[in-house]
Formats: C-alpha cells, structure tokens, sequence
C-alpha cells in the first residue's frame, strides 16, 4: 500500500490532522532521520491538534460573540481599573470550572463588551462553550418563545452554553414576563455554568432597576452573591481608538 494510499484512507476516517501530517512529514526530508515512534507521536499531536482547531472554530461561529478581541491586546493603562493580577486569574478560567459568575460595570465605551468578548475567546481556546447575547434582545426572544412554543428549546440552548455574555442590562426597563423569564435562565444556570453580565449602571442599583422586591431578592441572590466583579472607569476606549486601545 502507497502513503498516498494511506494518507487517503486516514482522511476517509475522518482523521484529517494525522493525514496532513503525514503528507507533510514525506515532503520533507528533515523527517527522513527520525525515528517510528517520534513520527507517530507527531501524527497523533497533528490530529489533536486539528480537532481543537476544529471545535475552536465551531464554538466562535455559534458564539456570534459581537467582536472578536484578542485577550493578548488587553489596554492595561492607568484609570480603567482593569488590574493585572485578576485579568491573569480570569485568563486561566479557573472561575468558569467553579461556575462563578462575572459582574462587569462602567460607563459607556470604558470597553466592558471588548473586554467579555477577549475572556470569551479565551474561553473558547480551552474549549468552552460561549455564546453573546444582548439582553434586550434575548427577552424580546423569549416572549416570542412562549407565543410559537419555541421557548423550552430557547431556554435550553442558552441554559447549556458554558459561559453567556449577557450585554446591556439595565438599557431598557424589565416587565413582568421580562423579569421572570430572567430568573427562569439565570436560575438554569446557577451552580452549573457561568455568566457575564454587563451594563452601565453600578451593582448597588441593580435591585431598585429591577423594581419587583421579591423578583429582585431572587435575581440577585442568583446573580451577584459569590461573583467577580470589575468596575470599569476612565476614558472612552471608542475615543481613543486612534491609539490602538481596547
């Protein structure tokens, strides 16, 4: 049987990463001089290393994350009361393996969607799920649900999702079907996965924003109680695109 024979046979069983491997190990003769066992452990890290390319790509395609930000271009720059310690505590995604949650504040433009974006990839580079959804919007969705029937696959697709960005809570008032279907999906989530959740207001003012006592003791009990939190400050980073700045 030819290589190329072989080659063939690896992709038909799907194992695309060993069969480029090896396509590139017999057209180059730097591979001539090593041994069996070294070559067949460079097919087998070929082919890890494809699936996790694979499933990278897949996860930041269902993401529809709203930019896809670099956590290396991360702007540390005096006054945005972003610290380089906790970034680096979140970047190991520690606190997603204990289903923390993530409260992030600050007026408009301090960079809070940029900044949950590049912790989402970050994410997705381990193979966590992820997915972006402004909240507005998701709520708008959900009352759409429970017309067509939709909602139950609805909730349990955002419900599965390791890791939500939940954008701009607190831009448009919560009515009643608003604020219990999001305690229905933060309460789905609690205890299994993690959730970002970004607006503009600070956290001390998410109970009178909710503007139902009882409905708020149960969202915020779920939400902020053992949660991270980082308030962002300091300029526009939109002002200060020019510099490069994210």
């Amino acid at each position: 049987m030819t290589i190329m024979n072989t080659a063939q046979q690896l992709r038909e069983l799907r194992l695309v990463g060993m069969a480029e491997g090896l396509d590139q190990q017999m057209s180059q003769s730097a591979f001539l001089g090593v041994s069996f066992e070294q070559r067949l452990q460079m097919l087998v890290d070929a082919e890890m290393s494809h699936r996790d390319m694979v499933r990278y790509k897949r996860i930041l395609r269902n993401a529809r994350l709203k930019v896809l930000a670099a956590p290396e271009d991360i702007d540390y720059r005096p006054g945005r009361g972003i610290d380089r310690v906790a970034i680096a505590d979140l970047l190991t995604c520690a606190w997603l393996h204990k289903q923390m949650n993530l409260l992030m504040t600050g007026p408009t433009g301090t960079g809070k969607t940029w900044l949950a974006c590049a912790l989402a990839i970050q994410a997705a580079r381990k193979g966590i799920t992820v997915a972006y959804r402004r909240l507005g919007r998701l709520l708008e969705e959900m009352a759409i649900g429970h017309e067509d029937g939709s909602i139950t696959k609805l909730r349990s697709q955002v419900a599965k999702v390791q890791l939500l960005i939940l954008d701009d809570f607190g831009l448009t008032g919560l009515d009643n079907r608003g604020r219990a279907d999001l305690l229905e999906l933060l309460d789905d989530r609690v205890g299994t996965h993690s959730t970002i959740v970004l607006g503009q207001m600070p956290v001390r003012e998410w109970h009178g924003f909710i503007n139902d006592p009882a409905l708020a003791d149960a969202l915020l009990d779920r939400l902020v109680h053992s949660s991270l939190k980082i308030a962002l400050k300091g300029e526009s980073m939109r002002r200060l695109k020019s510099d490069g700045a994210h």
